[in-house]
């Protein structure tokens, strides 16, 4: 262990929280260290990874009381994750003794049934104040943990953008209602005043310290549920410990009484290990066991325990069920030319600028995943290997989107949808890993015609010129018309979408409906295996695609 502590950088901050508790309350006889993980997205051997964490955890206990727990988003993120339906986080977790855990968003991502089975498995609680189902909270909003006579209440809080930043569909019921909510107002309120219940019935019960566990950040696009908001609208907590944002924030601020409040955050992938410290003198102390190296520290530091062998378990059984055999396919699915060579007799990619079946089938994906989306684009960068016809693996998927790119959903006018499929096909005759493959949508394109497209000073898109002729014409939307003044419900990834990914900048600015939703790769695995039914054929006979994208030139 002397080894990795001379590897940590270490951040800290420090607070004299034991100002909420009462003069007569008992003292901690040791210090009780408080470690905390948060958006670790399957990272299991990223970073610090789960056996670099369990050795943390292991040395920490030798002179102190030692808790652990995860603020959210531990599930989802990698094949490890997907591949499993997050079964296998949660066998690594319960090796590694995890005390609590909160649901983050992307608890929710293989739906509500299975987010809850996995709750089961679990040999440690979830909590969190405001994940309610017909207005009951579905899990308690707080534990009590309790040392030499001293009490520590966890509350847990999920960030109310989450049935956005998840699929919709998994918080209503068959007739298409929410009745899963997170307290989501407009102000904010309903979500301060579960907090302050949850701080003041803890109190009640005795608790000297209240620590909050958060899945909160501090986007501005979260506002009025940012970390800040809550604390200011509140009072009576000590620390605060949040994610979602992957943000490593170390901040004190003042609660709504004018107290001190701290307030820490830890990244993602285990880059950082949080630790709250409170000691027996009744002083909180955050700082991030930070892991700065290229390699991991497991790999690195030869690091064999417990976790390291239940996350080897774990990567065999990944290993296997990437062997499994899950659909079929009856055509060739391509991103290369199934007929032309270049000069040196290898095949030629055309994915980047014409329509595929296999990039039919990828946008097919999305639009279907979306529920109720009008237009799906997808870029052909982002789809990388043909599929060959017979057997389909799940390696076979995963290959094709590697990225961990993330289903979007926005709310775009006609005309930006417009000046996006001009911006797509700007570089033809010539490639671009923008080149959209589309769905709920067909068009023509002329590229015999100058681009219009103007770019910024970064080579991003920023307008198309005002009278100049366009490529781009006879847009269909469902078999009508495009209407540049109506607004369309687009699906792509937050790559796109969100990120100005290829240069799409026309998007900025968009109302997000659905936001990172479910990974790529899931979107095309849960878009084979069930809407198709485990067979890819039919519709997708022609390699050069449907009729999407047709080209009016010669070339």
């Amino acid at each position: 262990m002397k080894k990795i502590i001379g590897m940590m950088l270490v951040l800290a901050l420090l607070l004299g929280c034991a100002a909420f508790a009462e003069e007569a309350a008992p003292a901690l006889q040791k210090n009780l260290v408080v470690l905390f993980t948060s958006d670790v997205h399957c990272g299991v051997d990223q970073g610090w990874g789960y056996a670099g964490l369990y050795a943390i955890k292991e040395s920490m206990a030798a002179d102190n009381y030692v808790l652990l727990v995860d603020d959210g988003d531990s599930i989802q993120g990698e094949p490890i994750g997907t591949m499993t339906t997050g079964e296998s986080i949660i066998d690594i977790m319960n090796t590694i003794g995890y005390d609590i855990a909160i649901p983050g968003n992307h608890e929710f991502d293989y739906g509500m049934d299975r987010f809850l089975e996995l709750t089961q498995k679990a040999n440690f609680p979830y909590i969190s104040c405001n994940f309610n189902k017909s207005g009951e909270l579905v899990f308690a909003p707080y534990v009590i943990k309790e040392f030499d006579g001293v009490k520590i209440a966890f509350i847990g809080v999920t960030t109310p953008t989450t049935p956005r930043s998840s699929t919709p569909r998994y918080f209503k019921n068959e007739a298409g209602e929410f009745i899963y909510n997170f307290l989501q107002d407009e102000n904010g309120d309903a979500l301060y005043e579960a907090v302050q219940k949850a701080v003041d019935d803890a109190r009640a019960e005795g608790a000297a310290y209240v620590v909050v566990m958060a899945h909160l950040g501090n986007e501005d696009e979260c506002t009025p549920w940012k970390y800040s908001d809550v604390i200011e609208h509140t009072n009576g907590i000590d620390a605060f410990l949040d994610g979602h944002s992957h943000d490593t924030d170390q901040v004190i601020m003042k609660n709504k009484d004018g107290q001190d409040v701290v307030r820490s955050g830890c990244g993602t992938k285990l880059a950082n290990v949080g630790v709250l410290t409170i000691t027996t003198d009744g002083k909180c102390s955050t700082e991030l066991l930070s892991w700065s190296c290229k390699t991991a520290a497991p790999k690195l530091l030869g690091i064999k325990n417990a976790a390291s062998e239940a996350v080897s378990a774990a990567a065999d059984v990944l290993n296997e069920k990437l062997a499994q055999v899950v659909a079929t396919t009856t055509v060739d699915l391509i991103i290369y030319d199934p007929e032309a060579k270049t000069e040196e007799g290898k095949p030629v990619r055309i994915i980047r600028r014409t329509e595929t079946n296999l990039g039919d089938l990828c946008a097919d994906a999305y639009l279907d995943q979306s529920g109720d989306a009008d237009i799906a684009l997808v870029n052909g960068g982002g789809i990388r290997v043909n599929i060959s016809k017979g057997d389909i693996t799940l390696n076979d998927i995963l290959k094709v989107h590697p990225f961990g790119n993330s289903l979007t959903v926005i709310e775009a006018s006609g005309q930006q949808v417009l000046d996006a499929l001009e911006w797509s096909v700007h570089s033809l005759p010539g490639e671009f890993g923008g080149f959209d493959q589309v769905a709920g949508i067909t068009f023509e394109v002329d590229s015999t015609i100058p681009t219009p497209c103007v770019q910024n000073e970064s080579k991003m898109f920023d307008h198309v010129e005002e009278g100049a002729e366009r490529r781009v014409r006879n847009v269909l939307v469902a078999g009508e018309p495009l209407d540049p003044e109506k607004i369309y419900k687009v699906v792509s990834h937050n790559y796109q979408l969100l990120e100005n990914g290829d240069g799409y900048t026309m998007f900025d600015g968009c109302k997000v409906l659905q936001e990172s939703v479910k990974l790529d790769n899931q979107v095309l695995i849960d878009y084979i295996t069930g809407t198709l039914g485990g067979v890819v054929g039919e519709g997708y006979e022609q390699p050069y695609g449907q009729g999407r994208i047709v080209s009016v030139n010669a070339e």
